[in-house]
């Protein structure tokens, strides 16, 4: 049970009041009007995962920061802003950049030390870069020292928080990466190529990847693998595999994989593991689209509905799931491409393809994850957000083989076998392969019910396989499956 304080209402109006000043003066409130006093401060803010806001991105309810604890080496971006309505005349003001140990070495300020500002252009930006690892208990501080014109005031109209100043202290550096897709599907043929990326959430440094192993390889097939240049981005890597060799066989399943490891001082997060994969080829008429009967992009709430059976000892234990359901997008030229929507122009170059036999699970935007075959129950003290479970969200999860290559009421499903990641909140974080099989059909005008096994495997988690059932429907009106659990 929580517990509260008493607090005398007098301060608890003071304190009211000093949170409105403190709003009022840390937005970019030039708009308010001449009878402002001109003024240029630090807009340094922080969203609710203490990362910055960047400009030109604004929140009105933030309050400006006058430090910063980074952890990370990607260029941190501080604004300056000046309160006042639009410029005249050219205003410029000078600012200092001082290391608390001495050390100018190990980043990069630009400006070096001049903002401009000019017409409706109120806000102008200081880029502190990272050029190596920085020593222990570091910090740095800019300072606003002279404006060129003396009717502006330097700071925030108040004494106690006046963000003249703006201090960046130096914490712990997290550096790590991850595969931001799982798996790709390759057509086989001598010279084709496909780029990937690997992404640093906290940048990286240049000069460490270089000599860095950070892959380990099972290969079913020859390929080349070559990379961009490390300098190009602190954010990505892009490297570009080329086959080596054809692999047309029709009936044979091949597959290379790749996975990202520890490696000095960079740790592998989220997903980890890269599939390329050359499946076994079937005859299928794409107008058949039996993708298109489980997702409607046109609906953002859109979901697919699902009964999963949990073995309880014998205990009849069906329980209901949802799920957010969208289509796998694919180019024109996929084979198995249809056309979702021309966005009503004769461009061509605007229309958008999907894949007529798969389908993922998803969130529209954002950070969080859907409940991808209701795995979410599977677990205990889970993560969900996507950064450290990607695995809750499976981008290409199902593929659908119609009956006789063109039925459009039933065939067979394949849980497309795959790595997914899923963590704790303990930050335990498991590689799950799954897979698995079964039947749709159209069960009554409209309603589809696909009936199938998945499969998981992980020795750590479940000693092994662990296999569980599935009902799956495209509409909340469905039959219930006997003895279900409300």
């Amino acid at each position: 049970m929580k517990t509260y304080s008493k607090m005398n209402p007098i301060k608890i109006l003071r304190i009211a009041g000093l949170a409105l000043l403190l709003a009022s003066c840390s937005k970019d409130d030039y708009k308010l009007g001449s009878e402002i006093e001109p003024h240029l401060r630090f807009n340094f803010q922080v969203k609710s995962d203490n990362t910055p806001l960047e400009y030109p991105a604004v929140n009105g309810g933030l309050i400006a920061q006058s430090s910063y604890v980074n952890n990370s080496v990607k260029t941190l971006k501080v604004p300056v802003a000046l309160t006042t309505r639009s410029l005249k005349n050219t205003v410029t003001a000078n600012f200092s950049s001082v290391s608390s140990t001495g050390d100018n070495e190990s980043f990069t300020v630009n400006p070096v030390n001049e903002l401009v500002f000019q017409g409706n252009k109120l806000t102008d930006t200081i880029f502190v870069s990272f050029d190596k690892r920085w020593k222990e208990n570091q910090n740095i501080t800019l300072k606003l020292e002279t404006v060129s014109d003396p009717e502006i005031h330097i700071g925030n109209l108040n004494s106690e928080y006046p963000n003249d100043s703006f201090k960046i202290e130096l914490g712990t550096i997290k550096t790590n990466y991850t595969f931001p897709v799982s798996q790709y599907i390759i057509k086989g043929e001598v010279g084709e190529t496909i780029d990937f990326k690997v992404n640093f959430p906290n940048g990286f440094f240049a000069s460490e990847l270089e000599n860095l192993e950070i892959f380990k390889f099972l290969n079913g097939f020859n390929y080349s693998l070559t990379h961009d240049d490390f300098s190009k981005s602190t954010n990505s890597v892009t490297y570009h595999l080329t086959l080596l060799e054809n692999i047309q066989n029709d009936d044979v399943y091949y597959e290379s994989s790749i996975s990202l490891v520890n490696a000095g001082n960079y740790n592998a997060t989220g997903n980890t593991i890269l599939q390329i994969v050359k499946p076994i080829k079937s005859t299928r008429d794409v107008n058949a689209n039996p993708a298109s009967k489980f997702y409607d992009l046109s609906n953002q709430f859109y979901l697919t509905y699902g009964e999963t059976w949990f073995d309880k000892s014998g205990t009849c234990a069906w329980q209901a799931y949802n799920a957010f359901t969208y289509p796998v997008v694919v180019t024109k030229d996929h084979e198995n491409a249809i056309l979702y929507s021309d966005k009503g122009t004769a461009n061509p170059n605007d229309d958008v393809y999907h894949d007529a036999f798969r389908i993922g699970f998803n969130v529209a935007t954002g950070t969080n994850t859907t409940n991808s075959f209701n795995l979410k129950r599977w677990f205990s003290n889970e993560a969900t957000a996507s950064a450290s479970s990607p695995g809750f969200n499976i981008t290409s999860a199902l593929e659908f083989f119609p009956a006789n290559g063109n039925s459009k009421t039933n065939g067979n499903v394949l849980v497309i076998p795959q790595y997914i990641t899923i963590a704790g909140t303990n930050k335990n974080s498991y590689s799950i392969a799954i897979s698995g099989s079964g039947t749709y059909k159209e069960i009554s005008a409209g309603l589809f019910e696909i009936v199938f096994e998945l499969k998981l495997t992980n020795d750590k988690l479940f000693g092994g396989t662990v296999t569980a059932q599935y009902k799956m429907y495209n509409n909340k009106t469905y039959p219930k499956t006997a003895c279900v659990n409300d």
